[in-house]
Formats: structure tokens, C-alpha cells, sequence
């Protein structure tokens, strides 16, 4: 009887982390695809009712990343400009109209945006999402054509006097990112001095601390440090595999440590899925200028819906103090 026990407690102590661990071998693959959200043109429409409230117009923006993937999204400007311009970057399984409506209010402001669909995202190409890895020379390839597009219709020979294209450069260029956006910002902004301050809204702070949050069903990643801790190595363990790009290396908290740009961080109070904590891990790395806004009843990615006045504010606010003075 007494072997039998020890047998059955054996068996439960054990089942549970070698089901994990199949479950998070079984999940690898989709975590690198996530669910496509098309660009629709319903959702087409809802941007163009928008930015006609503002007054902006859009044109077509395609971008080739260094690897040959095309990334697709738009280049708009708003009525009078600033000559500031800011990217956006949307989250995991969306597209660029999931930042719709902060475009507009940057729109109103004076800045210019660029939306783009992340690399295997909306209507870009790309077989995989690598949350930052390869995303972040993607970035600096989307500034690469923004300022040549800004600047080669000017070099034509064809085009003399008033009436021609606008061929101020950027007076400073910015980024807003959202959940898996943020972290990519985060790690674009590293790697490009060009982008000079950021906004990141419910960032991770590395994918092995995601994935310990996922694992322990998003409320309780101390299971996914204990009890499920294999299913989140496996998973890492074969996107490894399969992606050929190195989970430790895609690390926000790295990124702000690594280069002293000015952040403002927004973490979301109630949001399950990516907790507070990735946040403040992220703000104690950050050497450069840095706050902190913790969005009181807040679900993920929701504080604009929460608090738009005082997102708006505080999000404006910051570009401004980083664009005084120039």
C-alpha cells in the first residue's frame, strides 16, 4: 500500500510538468505564427473616416526589409505639420488599424505617422514573427525610405520652383508602440539612434518572462516558474529550432540599458497578459530620461480606451519636451 502511494503521488507530482512540457513543444509553431488579421474593407473604410476627421491624407508605403520581405503600411501626413513624425507599431495578431486612434490624435497634434503591418502581419510578408529580432532592422529600413522618400523627389531635375514635393527632412522622429510593438520599439530604438524618444504601452520585458506568464495562464506566472516551467522551455527550446534566432537576445530590458534614449512606459493595472512587472523591469534597466504610468482599472493595451484625455496628454506632452529647442 505504502509503495502504491508513493507511486500515485509520484505520478501527480510529475504529470503535471511533462504535460506542460508537450504542450509547450506542441505550441512553438504558433507562437511564431500568430493569427493574421486581414485588412478588410470594413476596416479600410473605418481608417479613411478617420483620417478625413482630421484632415490628413494617406498614401500607399512599402517598405523592402533587409532579409526581401515586403512590409506594407502607409505614410500620412496631417494638414500642418510639424515636421516631426512618428511610428507606430501595433500588437501581436493585429494590424496597423489597431493604432488607428492613435494616429489621429498625433494627426491633430501636428505629426506625421507612418503605420506599417508588422512582418508576418496584416498585408506584410514574412513567414514568422521574431518579436524584435529580425522586426528591428526592419525598422531601420522603414526610416531608410522614409527619408528617401521625402528626399529623392527634391534631387529631380524635373522639378523646379514652388508647388514641387515638401522636401523638409524630420525634424525629429518618434515611435509608439503597443504590446508586442512596444517590445519591438524598445529593441528598434536600441539599434537606431535616429529614433529619439518612446512610448511603450504593455511591453514584455524578455520572452522567457512572456512566455512564464502564458504558461501559468497569463494570472499566475508563478506557475509558469514551478510547476509548468518545462512547457515554457520547450517552447522556447523549439522556436529556437525553428526560427533560428536567439530567445535571450529578445530582451527590451537589454535595449534600454544598452543605449540612454528617453522612454515613457505605460503598463496597464488589471492586464493578465502582460503584468506590470515586465514594465518596471523595464524601467529599472532604462538609463536614459524614463517614466512610468501605471493605468489604474486598466485592461491590456487599454489605457487610451480607459484614459484617453490623459494619455493623450501625457503622451504629447513627452514628445514635445524631447522636441523643444529644435
Amino acid at each position: 500500500m505504502r509503495r502504491r502511494l508513493i507511486r500515485i503521488a509520484l505520478i501527480l507530482l510529475l504529470l503535471p510538468p511533462l504535460l506542460s512540457a508537450v504542450a509547450g513543444w506542441l505550441a512553438g509553431p504558433a507562437f511564431l505564427h500568430p493569427i493574421r488579421r486581414e485588412l478588410t474593407p470594413d476596416l479600410l473604410r473605418e481608417a479613411d473616416v478617420s483620417l478625413a476627421v482630421t484632415g490628413s491624407t494617406r498614401e500607399d508605403f512599402d517598405v523592402r526589409a533587409p532579409d526581401g520581405v515586403l512590409l506594407r503600411g502607409w505614410k500620412i501626413r496631417p494638414k500642418n505639420a510639424n515636421g516631426n513624425w512618428v511610428l507606430l507599431f501595433h500588437g501581436v495578431a493585429d494590424n496597423r488599424i489597431g493604432v488607428i486612434g492613435h494616429s489621429e490624435f498625433l494627426l491633430r497634434a501636428g505629426y506625421s505617422v507612418v503605420m506599417m503591418d508588422a512582418r508576418a502581419h496584416g498585408a506584410s510578408g514574412g513567414p514568422i514573427a521574431t518579436y524584435g529580432w529580425l522586426e528591428r532592422n526592419d525598422t531601420r529600413a522603414i526610416i531608410d525610405a522614409l527619408l528617401s522618400s521625402i528626399r529623392n523627389p527634391c534631387l529631380s531635375i524635373q522639378w523646379r520652383g514652388p508647388g514641387g514635393p515638401d522636401c523638409t527632412p524630420p525634424k525629429h522622429i518618434f515611435a509608439l508602440g503597443e504590446s508586442m510593438g512596444a517590445g519591438i520599439v524598445l529593441q528598434s530604438a536600441a539599434a537606431d539612434p535616429r529614433i529619439e524618444a518612446v512610448v511603450a504601452e504593455a511591453s514584455f520585458a524578455n520572452l522567457r518572462e512572456a512566455a512564464y506568464d502564458y504558461a501559468g495562464l497569463r494570472k499566475y506566472p508563478w506557475l509558469g516558474k514551478t510547476i509548468f516551467a518545462p512547457g515554457t522551455w520547450t517552447l522556447l527550446y523549439r522556436d529556437e529550432k525553428l526560427a533560428g534566432f536567439p530567445v535571450a537576445e529578445v530582451w527590451p530590458v537589454k535595449s534600454v540599458a544598452a543605449r540612454p534614449f528617453p522612454v515613457l512606459l505605460i503598463c496597464d493595472e488589471k492586464d493578465d497578459a502582460l503584468p506590470c512587472r515586465h514594465s518596471e523591469m523595464i524601467y529599472a534597466a532604462a538609463r536614459g530620461p524614463k517614466q512610468l504610468w501605471v493605468v489604474p482599472g486598466a485592461f491590456h493595451t487599454a489605457a487610451y480606451g480607459f484614459f484617453p484625455e490623459e494619455f493623450r496628454r501625457r503622451v504629447l506632452t513627452f514628445f514635445a519636451e524631447h522636441s523643444s529647442g529644435n
